[in-house]
């Protein structure tokens, strides 16, 4: 077999076990075992880089320096867009704005209305109601939109829901629920991100044992990273670390 041929293989036979794990429709597979150059290509483009942490490291750096030179450009733009055309997606894109700019008591009252409108089964809505939900204090609700959206759509963006979802069991004090979510994540994903929601709840929870496991594989994450790097995870860390030296609370 010629060496293009069988890396095309190779990255194709790659991105379909990411599918599987990630519980993406059969057609991909099709796609990409019937052509493995293209599919892989188009794969790369419409699923796994929208969903890489990656992407959302960058996306979220960007929004943050965004905010930083213009705090309220991006509500702005999302009001005039809206108030111009009063679409679902305006309003989508207006309850993400408002929830970005921590106003979440607004940004529940413009998800709850796309709830209740065409969208209302969509998963982006949802998972962003969700936030929101949370954000505003309502982890009850927070939850009681996670783990439907989770049962029935395993694939969509399965870490930041399973995430999400502990955290609104955490907030919610069902801790046996909330560890076994964020297990999973943690060693499902091994992002940082998981691991020190993990880390957290081991400690708070008396689980030294899982508290020590994840802690050292923080530890060892955090020597490697760069500064900006540290520096996105910077919030975490000082969670992580206060409930570690015992002088905070990790929730």
């Amino acid at each position: 077999m010629p060496l293009g041929i069988g890396l095309h293989i190779l990255v194709a036979l790659f991105f379909a076990v990411h599918a599987v794990r990630q519980g993406r429709q059969l057609y991909w597979l099709i796609i990409l075992f019937s052509f493995p150059l293209l599919g892989s290509i188009v794969y790369f483009a419409v699923v796994f880089l929208p969903h890489s942490r990656i992407e959302r490291q960058a996306r979220l750096a960007g929004r943050a320096i965004g905010r930083s030179l213009d705090p309220g450009r991006d509500v702005r733009e999302a009001q005039r867009a809206f108030d111009l055309t009063p679409t679902a997606h305006n309003q989508m894109r207006l309850a993400g704005a408002l929830l970005d700019a921590g106003q979440p008591a607004q940004a529940v009252a413009q998800f709850d209305a796309c709830l209740a409108g065409p969208f209302a089964g969509d998963p982006e809505v949802l998972l962003g109601a969700a936030r929101a939900k949370l954000a505003h204090g309502d982890a009850a609700g927070a939850a009681g939109l996670l783990a439907p959206l989770q049962a029935k759509q395993p694939g969509f963006r399965a870490e930041e829901v399973g995430l999400a979802l502990g955290r609104a069991y955490l907030a919610s004090g069902r801790q046996e629920e909330a560890g076994a979510q964020l297990e999973n994540v943690a060693e499902r994903f091994g992002s940082v991100e998981t691991r020190v929601e993990l880390a957290l709840w081991a400690l708070a929870n008396g689980k030294e044992a899982l508290a020590q496991r994840e802690l050292k594989e923080i530890e060892h994450a955090r020597r490697h990273m760069t500064k900006y790097t540290r520096g996105l995870y910077q919030d975490l860390f000082k969670r992580l670390d206060a409930a570690v030296s015992g002088k905070g609370s990790p929730a």
